[in-house]
């Protein structure tokens, strides 16, 4: 496989975790950053050592003008073949009577026009519609998604059942043109997200709650996102695996 794949937010967490799977399985890999650029090249470096090639891209998924520009880098590395919407925000906890406008602003152009404007750019290459030779997009949802956020962030949850909606209803557009669309659905996972979001003592405390009495780790995230791009899930689109430890 020599393919490229965009991985978006791919400096920490679940995305560098994929960046790297995804070398190992042959893909040129685009890590996307926003800020953190040391960590990005730490990950491209990582990249190398997996035996397989790409580049660090600065990009704010939250600015339709960098995603054009991230996937017009991306394009020098190659042929794309599949995007990995993984940037995402969550926000501190609070009740929806607490929330403001600009919060709910920032959420919503971040977890879900930044993951539909990547997709758009992804199809636009892979879709044999526009001369493309088909791909795969795997968008990062939450449980979050179904168990609603309440008291913590409603705001967050809801913008990430919009991507699970937003799955379904690409996968079946885009289904005859060689495309394949499908989402993971992470539950606790031990990642910098929540000390982002204010909680650093977070996964400690919701242990008791997952079923398996454990949390996941970002490599078994890597692990559900990197076999839907992959040809072993030719069959499967509009698809969203949960990954929660039973939650």
């Amino acid at each position: 496989m020599s393919n490229v794949v965009v991985i978006t937010g791919a400096s920490r967490g679940i995305g560098a975790a994929c960046a790297v799977a995804a070398a190992r399985a042959g893909w040129i890999v685009a890590v996307n950053y926003r800020q953190d650029r040391a960590a990005a090249e730490n990950i491209l470096g990582q990249v190398d050592a997996a035996g397989s090639s790409g580049a660090v891209i600065a990009a704010d998924i939250g600015n339709p003008d960098d995603i054009l520009r991230l996937f017009a880098e991306a394009d020098r590395l190659g042929r794309l073949g599949g995007l990995v919407n993984n940037a995402g925000i969550v926000d501190r906890k609070a009740r929806v009577d607490e929330i403001d406008a600009a919060r709910l602003e920032r959420m919503f152009r971040i977890n879900i026009t930044g993951s539909f404007l990547a997709a758009r750019e992804a199809v636009r290459r892979m879709s044999t519609r526009h001369g493309g030779k088909g791909g795969a997009i795997v968008n990062l949802s939450s449980a979050a998604a179904v168990i609603g956020g309440a008291g913590q962030y409603v705001d967050y949850a809801a913008s990430k059942g919009a991507i699970d909606s937003f799955t379904i209803g690409l996968a079946r557009e885009v289904a005859e043109e060689g495309i394949r669309v499908n989402a993971v659905r992470p539950g606790i996972i031990d990642t910098e997200l929540h000390a982002s979001g204010g909680e650093p003592d977070r996964v400690r405390q919701m242990r008791g709650a997952v079923p398996m009495k454990r949390e996941g780790t970002a490599e078994e995230v890597a692990k559900a996102v990197l076999w839907l791009l992959s040809a072993d899930a030719s069959y499967t689109t509009g698809a969203i695996l949960d990954v929660t430890g039973g939650r």
